[in-house]
């Protein structure tokens, strides 16, 4: 902010702090104080955008505000590359962007910040928590401060600022793809001081000093000092405060208080003032018909405001007021109606001739004069001719506080992100296309609403090593089964069995599908290591959901039917929830290690595990087995299934998927001995010791990457 000049002027000057100046002629209060009032004051839109050039103001914050602030040193983007393959298709590179800068938020010192938000949304919630993976550092502007370890490793220690007396905010290696690969405008919440700040300290700040708290109690939740007059600014908090100001002892006094009343008597004119009229009263013109408050909303994000006061009567004059100060909108109102009052009340000059005894009576003094009605604040004071006069107006009382609509407030959500919840399973393909590799499918989400993604990293070597797997998809719809499922046939609709599943937090939601809707693919789960189909979802508590009208044993996982527990995994897989890992095809047989680092794991990354047996890469089993005489003879006959067919969309038969077709049949007599059949037919003869009660025999089709699981008939 810058100094301003008070000059020695004459006994009397005009202005709510023009006369308690009049009264220090000749002195100085503390060198420089007020400008001339041609400079601009504080204005709102000062503060809503963050600006990156050289003579840019720095507001002084006090109390608690929301100030943009200026980027005063950068780094240049830092450019990150990613390289993934995934079998079959090209190699695909990604590009990120991240850099690192400083922010000046106040040209004084601060206590903290709270939230943070860039380009509109929070960066940093309530709570303190990045809504992104960054580095942050808050330097608070005392006189002791050093100098940013990172700018001075980058500038050099012998030439970087510690911008003493001065707060601001250096990021490092923010990324930037949310925000169009730039740096992006942002706002904080700065806590410059705790608590609401009384207004005649706010005007000390302002002035250096030179003005002294003589017993205000209006306050204001935050203010920003903003603007080329300091004038300006003082003359504000009074209007605003309906504070007056008093010479004493060098200094000028700001006071609200109901000081010492001086009753006083107009004696009447002085000989050389006998056509001097002793009421002036303007025309109501003068004065505004409505008047408009601008101001900052806390309950509204820190949202510009606006609380209208009207008057009725003759008049059409419209006033605005920007006020750069943090209040809510009952307060504003009442301020408004307050401001309104003082213009009309003001328009009323009443001039008194006292002796000279009573030239004691300085600007800024409250008076009663006898005969007329309510207190009068003495604006200029002069003594001539042994006749002390004193120009006065009447004193307006603070409109009281009364209900006011903010308006309608959209802040921007602050969720928390909380910790990672991460599963990772072998499934088959979800799509209508066959693997050429064993994938493993990673899904996840978190404990706070505010989650969004995770970094992930998986070894083949039990973490002797480790390989960069990208990133989670979108958040998943994760819970756990809190009911016994039984096994059901994958060939009917299960109208018998449901699944009741908590979910992670209440605002997970479900919903049901058609049969239409789950033949195209939808409403489909991992439970235990089944996949399902529901078609009803019913909400039994805050996130406890009952699920029915089932499709069991989905593409292949008949097997898996039954075989849950209580505290089983569920899983929504919808299409843009899961991740895919792919892996060699010798880690078949091993275990695969997975851990998630999302933004709210300060404890360290999440850790999971899967044994890779093959299922994303090997045929289902067959169908449909039979035992049938063809020519006379038993024979063992079955449907062919298939990983790149599990629609079956026109009814005839699926692709093969593998590179040859080929299946093996196991036979297992109960008293003869067995034997094993490798056939490329879809049947097999039996014996004539095989085709009796008991026999056992199970079919495997024999895929690229290994078997299917068996299909097995007992003869009767």
């Amino acid at each position: 902010m810058a100094t301003l000049i008070l000059t020695a002027v004459g006994t009397a000057i005009g202005g709510p702090i023009g006369g308690a100046i009049g009264a220090l002629v000749g002195q100085r209060i503390d060198g420089e104080i007020f400008k001339p009032k041609g400079r601009e004051g504080p204005r709102l839109t000062d503060l809503k955008l963050q600006t990156s050039s050289y003579d840019s103001q720095i507001p002084r914050v006090i109390g608690t505000m929301r100030v943009a602030g200026c980027v005063i040193w950068s780094t240049d983007l830092i450019e990150s590359r990613a390289t993934s393959h995934h079998k079959g298709q090209p190699t695909t590179t990604t590009y990120s962007y991240s850099a690192s800068f400083a922010v000046l938020l106040s040209g004084r010192a601060v206590q903290g910040v709270g939230r943070i938000w860039a380009d509109g949304n929070l960066l940093r919630g309530s709570a303190g928590d990045f809504k992104v993976a960054t580095g942050f550092r808050l330097h608070l502007g005392g006189e002791d401060q050093t100098a940013d370890p990172l700018i001075a490793s980058i500038e050099g220690a012998g030439v970087t600022p510690a911008h003493r007396g001065a707060a601001y905010a250096v990021f490092e290696n923010m990324p930037l793809g949310d925000f169009g690969n730039r740096i992006p405008s942002l706002t904080f919440e700065l806590i410059a001081d705790a608590g609401p700040v009384n207004v005649a300290r706010i005007a000390a700040e302002v002035a250096g000093g030179a003005i002294v708290d003589g017993g205000t109690t209006a306050t204001l939740d935050g203010f920003s000092a903003y603007g080329g007059s300091a004038r300006a600014v003082v003359e504000m908090l009074a209007s605003a405060s309906g504070a007056r100001f008093a010479a004493d002892a060098g200094a000028l006094t700001m006071t609200d208080a109901a000081s010492p009343v001086a009753t006083v008597t107009d004696g009447g004119f002085a000989a050389s003032s006998e056509k001097a009229t002793r009421r002036t009263i303007a025309a109501i013109e003068r004065a505004p018909k409505t008047l408009s408050l601008a101001y900052y909303d806390p309950a509204r994000d820190y949202q510009t405001g606006v609380q209208h006061a009207r008057r009725p009567g003759a008049g059409t004059r419209d006033d605005r007021v920007d006020l750069p100060a943090a209040l809510g909108a009952a307060a504003a109102k009442a301020l408004a109606e307050t401001l309104m009052r003082r213009a009309e009340t003001e328009r009323e000059t009443r001039t008194v001739a006292l002796p000279a005894d009573a030239a004691g009576i300085a600007p800024g003094a409250l008076v009663a004069i006898t005969g007329e009605s309510g207190q009068w604040r003495v604006t200029e004071a002069a003594l001539e001719a042994m006749v002390t006069t004193l120009t006065c107006v009447r004193v307006t009382p603070a409109s009281p506080i009364s209900g006011a609509s903010p308006g309608r407030a959209l802040p921007a959500p602050d969720r928390v992100a909380g910790t990672t919840i991460l599963h990772v399973a072998e499934l088959p393909s979800l799509g209508d296309s066959p693997l050429i590799a064993p994938r493993l499918s990673v899904m996840a989400n978190g404990t706070g609403a505010g989650w969004r993604r995770a970094a992930l990293l998986y070894s083949l070597d039990d973490g002797a090593s480790w390989r960069d797997g990208g990133e989670t998809a979108a958040p998943a719809i994760i819970g756990s089964l809190v009911s016994v499922l039984a096994a059901a046939p994958a060939t009917l609709v299960d109208l018998v069995n449901d699944a009741v599943v908590d979910l992670a937090r209440p605002d997970m939601m479900l919903s049901g599908a058609d049969d239409a809707a789950l033949d195209r693919g939808g409403n489909l789960a991992l439970v235990g290591d089944e996949l399902l189909q529901f078609g009803r979802a019913e909400q039994l508590g805050a996130a406890r959901w009952r699920l029915s009208h089932l499709w069991r044993g989905r593409r292949g996982t008949e097997a898996a039917a039954g075989t849950q527990v209580i505290g089983d995994r569920f899983v929504l897989l919808a299409p843009d929830a899961v991740a895919g890992i792919d892996l060699p095809v010798a880690a078949i047989g091993s275990t695969v290690r997975v851990l998630a680092s999302g933004i709210g794991d300060g404890g360290g990354p999440v850790e999971t595990d899967c044994v890779i047996g093959g299922a994303s890469v090997r045929p289902p089993s067959p169908a449909q087995v039979r035992v049938m005489l063809v020519a006379g003879v038993p024979t063992v006959t079955w449907v062919r299934r298939s990983r790149a067919g599990f629609r079956w969309i026109d009814g005839g038969d699926v692709p093969l998927a593998e590179e040859t077709e080929a299946y093996r049949v196991t036979i297992a007599p109960l008293v003869a001995a067995g034997r094993g059949v490798t056939t490329g037919d879809r049947l097999c003869p039996l014996d004539p010791g095989e085709a009796v009660s008991g026999t056992i025999v199970e079919i495997r089709q024999i895929g690229t990457f290994g078997e299917s699981p068996p299909a097995r008939i007992i003869l009767l």
